[in-house]
């Protein structure tokens, strides 16, 4: 099924809009262990948003934002006096505090609101849906390009609009303030940024985001938004700015195949359309998987990649020093793994036709006995153990190159160290 300007512009810019806003501001709360503050900040901004309604009758956009800011505000405070006053953890205080003013926020909605259209499915799921061009929408995309666009754009849209061209200039303003605090809030505070300030401030943000995404995507698709973009982007790299910008891809992306999906998919099984935000959600979802899986350094089957390897130079390694240990006492080496005697020759550190080592293999192995040895010598003069029991660990010592105890002209039991 291919794409309309009149059913899916709107929807599709409002998703991405919501992406681009959460996913950049989520990266600082996972960056500072607060990504239970997302969850905690999307649920209780309800009350705030039910009390602004009942208090005005309106459901304009700067009202409900004044009340989603005061909503988010009154969270962190009570976040803070519960972690403190109560001594319990960061994460035990948010629960408490999201949980009760969540429910709090629904059963407003249901008792003062239910003669009107702010109901708790609208909340949870979104209504992308209802952004479609209703009148007036140009035959194909290139008609889109124009003032009609503007003046048809519903205030979702532009509230949208505001809300990540905000969250952007606050991350290019204060990027270095807020990497500091992100990472060392006590040496922002000494440096004069104070952490707290650029704390309420982040948060801030969020629940302006929060209740800007609200109506469009729903608080299920915000908590995803806020979290799972920057969770994959730290899969994927381990610099900031690279993180900002890879979170922003991956939200994008998400809410553009999970548009795509909730739209294309059914149809495979004779289904109707899924609601677009829960299929943004699984999006997510499986990008992060993709990271988690294929990621090119945390990623599982990298991580499996390494460990292989490592685990195949070590048994060369650990061969390599029995056939020089073998040369050194002339004696003959146990049963040999093929695998690693065939490795070590394609190598050309053991000789084609006999046990023995090259050139190049004696000198490797020289080394991995003088580390091996200077361990064993390390453990018993230094860390007092008996020097029968220091050959297990100095084995495995001995393949940390990177590490050498002091030099010393032979190992506890005698034997000679091969010079450096």
């Amino acid at each position: 099924m291919t794409l309309s300007p009149a059913l899916d512009l709107f929807p599709l810019l409002a998703a991405v809009l919501a992406a681009v806003s959460c996913g950049l501001l989520g990266n600082f709360l996972v960056l500072r262990k607060l990504s239970l503050m997302g969850d905690a900040m999307s649920h209780s901004v309800l009350p705030g948003l039910v009390v602004a309604f009942m208090l005005t009758g309106v459901r304009t956009a700067p009202v409900m934002f004044l009340g989603a800011t005061l909503a988010g505000i009154a969270t962190v405070v009570l976040v803070e006096l519960i972690k403190r006053m109560g001594r319990v953890e960061p994460g035990a205080a948010m629960g408490v505090v999201f949980s009760v003013m969540f429910a709090l926020g629904v059963l407003l909605i249901e008792r003062a609101a239910r003669n009107t259209d702010l109901d708790a499915a609208c909340v949870l799921h979104g209504q992308l849906e209802s952004l479609a061009w209703t009148s007036g929408a140009p035959p194909s995309w290139w008609g889109v390009f124009g003032s009609a666009t503007i003046q048809a754009a519903p205030p979702q849209v532009w509230t949208l609009l505001l809300t990540a061209g905000l969250s952007i200039a606050l991350v290019v303003v204060l990027f270095k303030e807020l990497r500091l605090a992100a990472f060392d809030p006590a040496m922002a505070t000494a440096q004069g940024f104070s952490a707290t300030a650029l704390h309420y401030l982040l948060m801030i943000f969020v629940a302006g985001a929060t209740v800007a995404s609200f109506e469009a995507v729903g608080s299920i698709l915000v908590i995803a938004m806020l979290i799972v973009p920057a969770a994959t982007a730290r899969l994927l790299t381990d610099r900031l700015p690279s993180q900002l910008l890879v979170s922003m891809a991956v939200a994008i992306g998400a809410a553009v195949l999970g548009y795509l999906g909730s739209i294309n998919i059914p149809q495979f099984f004779d289904k109707r359309e899924v609601n677009a935000a829960g299929s943004m959600a699984v999006a997510l979802g499986c990008l992060l998987v993709l990271a988690a899986v294929c990621g090119p350094r945390y990623g599982v089957l990298a991580t499996a990649v390494r460990r292989t390897r490592l685990a195949r130079n070590v048994a060369l390694e650990d061969l390599l020093g029995r056939l020089y240990r073998g040369q050194e006492d002339e004696s003959v080496p146990g049963r040999v793994d093929p695998r690693v005697l065939g490795r070590g020759r394609r190598r050309g550190l053991v000789e084609r036709n006999a046990l023995a080592l090259t050139e190049e293999g004696r000198t490797r192995a020289a080394m991995i006995v003088r580390r091996h040895r200077l361990w064993e010598s390390y453990l018993v003069e230094r860390a007092g153990l008996a020097a029968d029991h220091v050959h297990v660990t100095a084995e495995n010592l001995e393949h940390l190159p990177e590490t050498l105890p002091p030099d010393v002209p032979t190992d506890p039991h005698g034997k000679p160290i091969p010079p450096a």
